[in-house]
């Protein structure tokens, strides 16, 4: 079995980012990510565990401890099986979803605020003004 810090660039690698471009994401040090992949390196803590996941597209337990089934299927025509839920989405939404996973923690949050705020107008908006109804 490899260790983790193995697992942990082999995933970035797959992913083809670099350390800066996953550290970012993540919203650590490229430091950080260098010390994750070195056998005498630290361990990330369980929250980074899951962010190198999603941005990976690998099993979190598979990285975390290595057991499982690596790749998560993503039904993004990258020659695996699509999974149930990614088999509901049309295009745009499965298109959508992947840019949203390769967001930083805080760009995720930034792009909820928009859509909450834009789900909740009650009056339809035209480039950024509110509609009013013709008398």
């Amino acid at each position: 079995m490899t260790e983790m810090p193995s697992r942990i660039r082999k995933a970035r690698q797959a992913s083809r980012l670099t350390q800066a471009e996953l550290a970012g994401r993540i919203g650590v040090k490229r430091s950080a990510v260098t010390q994750w992949e070195q056998v005498d390196g630290t361990t990330p803590s369980i929250r980074h565990l899951i962010e190198i996941a999603e941005y990976t597209g690998v099993h979190l337990e598979w990285l975390a401890v290595g057991r499982g089934p690596e790749r998560m299927a993503t039904g993004a025509g990258e020659g695996m099986e699509a999974s149930p839920e990614s088999q509901l989405l049309d295009e745009e939404e499965r298109a959508l979803l992947q840019r949203f996973r390769r967001l930083s923690m805080s760009k995720r949050r930034n792009v909820l605020d928009m859509l909450e705020t834009m789900g909740s107008a009650s009056t339809p908006l035209v480039h950024g003004q509110p509609l009013s109804p013709k008398l």
